[in-house]
């Protein structure tokens, strides 16, 4: 283990705080990771870190065990001082954990889909924290999988990391383009249930036990007309006040949840 870092000079933090760059982590195929549940979450689905940077006086819980568990999976244990943690992090009220992850494989390929399987897509969601938001409730709804279609945002942005709370790690992930997408789900015979302001039926009377694959849009425009026209159901959420749509991760749990009920009830 290498000895304590206190400059900011240190080839290895002054990489580390590139990757803070979409440049940089689509060079080196990394990402950043920071807080210990994150960094937990990440562990427990199968991410094993390059590197942890650690200050063991920031956080107000232990932290023991997630050093214990990073080392345990034979990863590089670095402790540096208040000064360069400080440097590194990225977060308010940091905890003192950060860690250089290697990006996972997003694939279609690598969704494992059983006969009811229950997918959200989003497509061209364009705010980090969204798009965060929607995977912490898609793991909550235990979703199958999300595929996130035409991205305005990189999945790999520290923010989405922060806003998902970990489940990046944790919920199975795909990136594709909407026609892939599409021709994955077909050839599956995955329904295609599209949330749209314009819809006539509530999303409450769509039938969704059966496998679906629950699509949401962009924040400003909503979804494309290549997906309202490959829909097999459109959906809307009732509106009762001025505005005429939620914000996407919000739909998107609904949705979710409405579809976990129905199931349930069965």
């Amino acid at each position: 283990m290498p000895g304590l870092i206190t400059s900011l000079q240190n080839p290895r933090v002054k990489q580390a705080v590139k990757l803070r760059e979409r440049r940089q982590r689509d060079r080196e195929g990394l990402l950043l990771v920071e807080g210990a549940d994150e960094i937990a979450l990440a562990l427990a689905g199968g991410a094993r870190p390059q590197t942890l940077f650690y200050y063991p006086g920031l956080s107000a819980q232990p932290v023991e065990g997630v050093l214990a568990a990073a080392a345990q999976a034979g990863v590089e244990l670095i402790e540096v001082s208040l000064t360069v943690f400080q440097k590194l992090a990225f977060r308010e009220n940091p905890d003192g954990l950060l860690a250089v992850v290697p990006a996972p494989s997003r694939k279609l390929g690598d969704l494992a889909l059983g006969q009811r399987s229950l997918l959200v897509v989003a497509e061209a969601v364009e705010k980090p924290g969204n798009l965060g938001a929607l995977l912490r409730s898609a793991d909550a709804c235990g979703a199958d999988g999300v595929i996130v279609c035409d991205p305005a945002t990189d999945l790999n942005n520290p923010n989405v990391v922060r806003s998902s709370r970990g489940t990046l790690f944790t919920v199975p992930l795909a990136e594709a383009s909407s026609a892939e997408a599409i021709a994955f789900l077909r050839a599956r015979h995955i329904a295609i249930v599209a949330a749209t302001p314009q819809a006539t039926q509530l999303y409450t009377q769509a039938d969704l036990r059966g496998a679906v694959a629950i699509v949401v849009g962009a924040e400003d425009e909503g979804l494309s007309p290549t997906w309202l026209t490959q829909a097999d159901v459109t959906v809307r959420i009732p509106m009762l006040g001025q505005v005429n749509s939620l914000n996407v991760s919000t739909a998107g749990t609904l949705l979710m949840y409405e579809a976990v009920r129905q199931r349930q009830k069965e």
